[in-house]
């Protein structure tokens, strides 16, 4: 029974993570058939109509909420790698610098791309 009170709760068992990355994968998803479907509508497409296409707010949000799906969806996969593959186990004491070392970068590098899209969607 606890156990299953648990998974209602969201104790940090790796449910929550588990449909984050579900719900990021749907919103990445979404962005890709919506784009496809554009440019596949527009063949002939020009800056022009794509500059308007992503200057329009709803556009805005839709790419603000991919890449914000894009990086949740990436901390978590590559927590998940990160957690399970460099282990003391497998590398010895170095492996807890290693871990904080590769969490602590992944962390930055996915910041700076978070600031960077945003600073890119923002000024079209």
């Amino acid at each position: 029974m606890d156990m299953i009170n648990d998974v209602k709760q969201f104790n940090r068992n790796g449910l929550a993570e588990w449909i984050t990355q579900r719900v990021t994968s749907v919103v990445i998803t979404a962005y890709v058939f919506f784009v496809t479907y554009y440019l596949l509508a527009h063949p002939d497409i020009s800056y022009t109509q794509w500059r308007d296409l992503n200057s329009l707010l709803s556009m805005k949000v839709l790419n603000i909420l991919t890449i914000t799906s894009i990086a949740v969806h990436s901390i978590i996969g590559l927590w998940g790698v990160i957690t399970d593959y460099i282990t003391v186990r497998l590398l010895g004491p170095k492996a807890k610098l290693l871990n904080v070392f590769f969490q602590l970068g992944m962390i930055i590098i996915t910041l700076i791309y978070f600031v960077w899209a945003i600073t890119i969607v923002w000024s079209v």
